[in-house]
């Protein structure tokens, strides 16, 4: 079940909302995509949100009024057909409107053009807003962390050789969705967690198989989970039998690098500054070429939002952000080492998962 926020913390975040809105020369947001709508709304599914200084109106087919009237937080709910009869709708409302919307649809945008007298697709008033999180946010991420750490510790339990990548994400996944966790829908994977075994583990985003674990496998284990709307996203690689001393060695650097990012993450520092941190140690050690991807990237309501956490990042991390810090080293064929954790930035990082970091072999 979803956690609407009380009316005061919605009124807040429609309010930055419209500031955002209004700094792009727009008077009128309208969302399309459930993120947003939650955001502005309360309600997560089918339906448009639309946002002025009057307030927030819902366009919603029948089969999901009921739900929009019991979940929106103090929304008018209008009942439309889907489809042709949900944009007529929609046009009727913001026909006088100047109008910023996160939908890049042809033919919706060609639509609105045709009434309303400015159509600016694009998401920035959403991202702007939501970066910071406010306390009924951060209290969601909390708890979503704390499934996320329950789960690092049955992997302890269930990782031993001859058990495969896809029966230990049906245990996870199974626990989490007992515990109110589920699969995020991230569109780029087909599985909704990232267990990579062996030679797995040194793709970044592998895709969990039916390869059974092996004695001298390093274990990446990425759990990106949603709960009552929101995403956290934690890894821990784990050793089983015999590793190789390489393998120890590269652990550790990931577990300094990732260290040394969580205390350089702090607000007013730049995220490329974070990410810098993290890859000057790795690249001091011999390793550079290894560490592919950035240090992070901002969680909330989707697995990836703003700020980034990378070498060309022009983001200055603020207060109650809620980011990544996930070096990495990966050797083709071999193996690859990720640390990660969700943390809540502030004069320093508020880490919101507790399991261990010191290296666990099985």
């Amino acid at each position: 079940m979803m956690n609407s926020p009380d009316l005061t913390m919605m009124q807040t975040r429609r309010k930055n909302l419209l500031k955002f809105c209004n700094g792009l020369g727009c008077d009128t947001l309208v969302a399309f995509e459930p993120e947003n709508l939650y955001y502005m709304t309360g309600f997560w599914g089918e339906a448009i949100g639309i946002l002025d200084k009057d307030g927030a109106t819902i366009i919603a087919p029948e089969l999901e009024v009921g739900r929009a009237r019991e979940e929106s937080v103090g929304c008018r709910v209008v009942a439309s057909e889907r489809g042709k009869g949900a944009i007529s709708s929609l046009v009727e409302a913001v026909k006088k409107s100047k109008i910023c919307t996160d939908t890049n649809n042809y033919d919706i945008i060609r639509s609105l053009k045709k009434s309303v007298p400015r159509v600016r697709p694009t998401t920035g008033p959403f991202y702007q807003a939501r970066q910071i999180k406010d306390r009924d946010e951060i209290a969601v991420l909390k708890k979503c962390s704390a499934i996320l750490d329950e789960m690092y510790g049955l992997c302890v339990d269930e990782i031993r050789e001859g058990v495969s990548e896809m029966e230990l994400q049906a245990v996870l996944m199974s626990y989490a969705m007992e515990r109110g966790a589920f699969a995020t829908g991230y569109k780029s994977t087909l599985q909704p967690l990232i267990i990579a075994g062996g030679p797995n583990s040194a793709l970044p985003h592998a895709q969990v198989t039916q390869r059974r674990f092996e004695d001298g496998d390093m274990i990446v284990v990425d759990l990106t989970l949603r709960h009552m709307g929101y995403v956290s996203d934690a890894t821990r690689t784990f050793g089983l039998g015999s590793i190789s001393n390489e393998a120890r060695k590269v652990y550790e650097i990931v577990r300094r690098s990732q260290e040394a990012g969580l205390r350089a993450a702090r607000a007013g520092v730049p995220c490329r500054s974070v990410d810098n941190t993290c890859r000057k140690i790795i690249a001091r050690r011999g390793y550079g070429k290894f560490f592919i991807h950035s240090t992070g990237h901002g969680i909330g309501l989707e697995v990836h939002e703003v700020p980034n956490l990378g070498p060309s990042s022009q983001a200055v991390l603020s207060r109650n952000m809620a980011v990544t810090v996930e070096p990495g080293i990966y050797l083709p064929g071999r193996f690859g080492v990720r640390i990660e954790d969700s943390l809540i930035v502030g004069q320093k990082a508020q880490v919101l998962h507790k399991f261990p970091k010191d290296l666990i072999v099985l």
